[in-house]
């Protein structure tokens, strides 16, 4: 910025000026049973500026391989995607005054009368990060801010009473848009609860008992309709045995070229549902019963993706990773595609209105999923997704049994998961033999038309919620900016003008290299 456009008394240097970036400790004469204070990259919040400085350790544990820092430093996360996430804090009062944590933080150490939140809230602020990931290096997924970025990047410089000014005032206002946001994560938690317990009474029966009353009995019974899809199952069995006598010839008839078509498995009964089970599920109007998910549909596994398949008769096809099934709805805005074998390509395909259920990974994907409606074309998907093709099938059918998967399902899936040192898992048992409520076919879509009014109304107040927190979190990305640029406060000729302080701030770094220097030569 020209200096004549600079706000009255202000001055334009750089951070390195104005702060020691990654100060160096001098450790003469520090016990190594001293007990200092310890904060890892987790004990800062993400865009809060909380610091939690509790964790003590003795010197000797952490005085290598730690970056060190005093009360009054400006912590710095340098690495994705800490420091976009916003990890930066002023560091508080310290055991002993000195405290260490990741070698992931920069350490800004203002000089003088440098306000130590002034220099907080402008390097936390989103203009300051967009730039400086900008400026990051290194290798994908350990980028990192370097410290001649920090050093040589301009800041605008206010007296030093004027950065009291600022700091309160950011401070006062940031008060008060916390208690807005405080206001709408309760009501976003609220929102929550009520979605939960529509789900319990949909699948209690709750939402429909007036609807049950007034059908009189006159429907298909869940015993009945647990026959009828028997017979359908049935059927479709006898289906592909056929299709796959048909596939064997034509593979006969060919020379046998290619791999030979799988024989299809039959449909096999899973054991009851026993009492242990049932005391575990909630309780069902009597019409209703449980069953597996295997008893109503077939389970179905995905092809894992490979660059080193070999296949003699190739084809290329959209597939369905775990990142594209989200809980209750999908995303399809990127598809990857893999090669098959085209004989593999129709026992493989998505079918309209399967039910997706995700493997893995974190377990808060476990069981995670929703329906299918072809909306991408000869789409399968990869082994770590899941589907189940209904032996009915019906839209409503597929999104009661999503809609349980995605409540209920979330329980029995972590029980049942089995979780590695960083994934957890389910496998084809535990979903074939996951518990669903299955009641008259007329219910379950009264139930599903009425949970989708209700959860439709749900959703559009959430995202209300949300575009009112990023409406708040402009405002306070406003703030900083305005502070920054000199419009938050008045400014006060009485100050004593910036240049006067970079001046003190120039002296004492003067005499602070020749009191180092005149260490090293007693040394």
């Amino acid at each position: 910025m020209p200096e004549q456009d600079l706000p009255p008394g202000w001055a334009q240097t750089e951070i390195g000026v104005i702060a020691e970036v990654n100060p160096r400790l001098d450790k003469t004469g520090l016990a190594d049973d001293l007990p200092v204070s310890f904060v890892p990259m987790s004990s800062v919040g993400a865009g809060t500026g909380a610091i939690d400085v509790n964790t003590t350790r003795p010197l000797c544990d952490v005085r290598k391989g730690y970056t060190h820092f005093r009360p009054g430093d400006v912590l710095f996360a340098k690495i994705t995607p800490s420091m976009e996430n916003g990890k930066m804090a002023v560091v508080p009062a310290l055991q002993n005054d000195l405290g260490f944590g990741s070698t992931e933080f920069h350490v800004l150490r203002p000089y003088g009368e440098m306000s130590p939140k002034f220099l907080y809230y402008f390097t936390s602020s989103e203009r300051f990060r967009i730039d400086a990931a900008h400026h990051m290096t290194g290798a994908v997924g350990q980028r990192r801010v370097p410290t001649l970025y920090l050093s040589k990047h301009v800041v605008l410089v206010p007296p030093a009473r004027e950065q009291r000014r600022i700091v309160a005032k950011i401070e006062e206002l940031f008060s008060e848009l916390d208690k807005g946001i405080e206001s709408l994560l309760t009501a976003r938690k609220q929102l929550e609860v009520y979605r939960q317990a529509l789900m319990k009474h949909a699948f209690e029966g709750q939402l429909t008992a007036e609807w049950r009353e007034s059908s009189g009995g006159a429907i298909e019974s869940a015993e009945a309709l647990l026959a009828r899809i028997a017979r359908l199952r049935e059927s479709r069995d006898q289906q592909h045995l056929a299709s796959w006598k048909e596939a064997v010839q034509a593979w006969e008839d060919g020379g046998e070229r290619g791999p030979k078509p799988s024989k299809p498995r039959r449909s096999k009964p899973l054991g009851a549902i026993d009492q242990h089970e049932l005391t575990a599920l909630p309780s069902l109007p009597g019409e209703w019963r449980y069953v597996r998910l295997a008893d109503i549909a077939r389970i179905g596994t995905g092809m894992s993706v490979s660059s080193r398949r070999e296949v003699e008769d190739p084809v290329e096809v959209p597939y369905l990773r775990v990142a594209n099934v989200q809980r209750g709805y999908l995303v399809l805005d990127e598809i990857k595609t893999m090669t098959i074998e085209r004989s593999h390509q129709h026992r493989l395909r998505l079918a309209r209105w399967d039910v997706l259920f995700n493997e893995g990974g974190d377990r808060d994907k476990l069981g995670r999923g929703w329906i299918w409606n072809c909306q991408v074309d000869r789409c399968i998907t990869q082994n770590h997704v899941f589907r189940a093709s209904p032996s009915l099938c019906s839209e409503l059918h597929s999104k009661w049994i999503s809609y349980w998967g995605n409540s209920y399902g979330q329980r029995y899936f972590n029980s049942e998961g089995k979780q590695t040192t960083n994934l957890a898992s389910i496998n084809k048992t535990v979903l074939s033999h996951f518990p669903v409520p299955l009641a008259p076919m007329q219910e379950q879509e009264t139930v599903v038309q009425l949970l989708e009014e209700k959860v439709t109304v749900v959703d559009q107040l959430d995202e209300e919620l949300t575009q009112a927190l990023a409406r708040l979190d402009g405002l306070r990305q406003a703030i900083l900016k305005r502070a920054y640029d000199g419009r938050l406060v008045a400014q006060d000729t009485s100050d004593e003008p910036a240049w006067v302080l970079l001046e003190s701030i120039l002296a004492e770094r003067h005499a602070l290299t020749n009191t180092k220097k005149k260490r090293a030569a007693a040394s």
